[in-house]
C-alpha cells in the first residue's frame, strides 16, 4: 500500500509491462493496443504529476495578470458595473491565493520529512528517560491517531477497509488544514 502517486504509478506500469501485457492474447490487437495506451497515459501522468502544481500556479498567475488588465478597462463601457465588481472580487481572491501558494510542493515534503526526523529524535531521547510524562504519551497517541485516520481515508479507494463508510471523507479531513477556525484536535 503506497501513498505517493509517483510510486503508485511506477508500480502499475511495472505490473502492466511484466504481468498484464504478456498475458494478453497476441491475437487480440485491440486489447494489446488499449493496454499500451493505458501504459502511455500512465507514463505521461508520471511526468506531468510533479509539474501539476506549478502548471496550476502558472495558469493562476496568467489569469490574474489578465484580470488586472481587464480591470483597467472596467472604468469604461467595456462591461456592466456588476461584471466589473465580480471581476474585482475575483482578482482580489486570486491575489490572496497566489500569495499563499509560494512554497513548492517539494519544499513542503522536505519540511515534513525533516520535522518527522527531529521529532523522532526528540521522542527517542525523551523515552530513554526513566519516566515518560503522560502529556508526551498523549501528544504521540493523538498525533498517531489523526495520522492513521488521514492515511486510511486517503487510501480508502484501494479497497482495504472493511467498513469504508465509517471513514470521514479525505477532502473534509484535508480542508481542516486551510480553515483557521478548525481546532488542531479535529486534524
Amino acid at each position: 500500500m503506497q501513498m505517493r502517486p509517483d510510486i503508485q504509478i511506477r508500480s502499475i506500469l511495472k505490473a502492466m509491462s511484466d504481468v498484464i501485457l504478456p498475458a494478453i492474447d497476441d491475437q487480440n490487437q485491440l486489447a494489446q493496443e488499449q493496454a499500451r495506451l493505458c501504459m502511455g497515459l500512465l507514463q505521461l501522468m508520471s511526468k506531468q504529476l510533479p509539474l501539476q502544481y506549478r502548471y496550476d500556479c502558472d495558469e493562476l498567475t496568467r489569469l490574474l495578470d489578465m484580470g488586472q488588465q481587464l480591470l483597467a478597462l472596467a472604468d469604461g463601457d467595456a462591461a456592466s458595473e456588476a461584471s466589473a465588481a465580480a471581476l474585482k472580487q475575483g482578482v482580489a481572491l486570486a491575489s490572496q491565493v497566489r500569495a499563499r501558494a509560494m512554497a513548492e510542493p517539494q519544499e513542503v515534503l522536505e519540511a515534513v520529512r525533516q520535522l518527522r526526523a527531529v521529532s523522532g529524535s526528540f521522542l527517542q531521547e525523551a523515552y530513554a528517560k526513566a519516566e515518560i510524562p503522560t502529556a508526551l504519551e498523549r501528544i504521540v497517541l493523538d498525533t498517531s491517531r489523526a495520522q492513521l485516520l488521514r492515511e486510511r481515508a486517503w487510501l480508502v479507494a484501494q479497497g482495504w477497509e472493511a467498513r469504508p463508510e465509517d471513514l470521514p471523507d479525505i477532502g473534509t479531513l484535508l480542508a481542516a488544514v486551510f480553515d483557521p477556525s478548525t481546532s488542531t484536535e479535529a486534524r
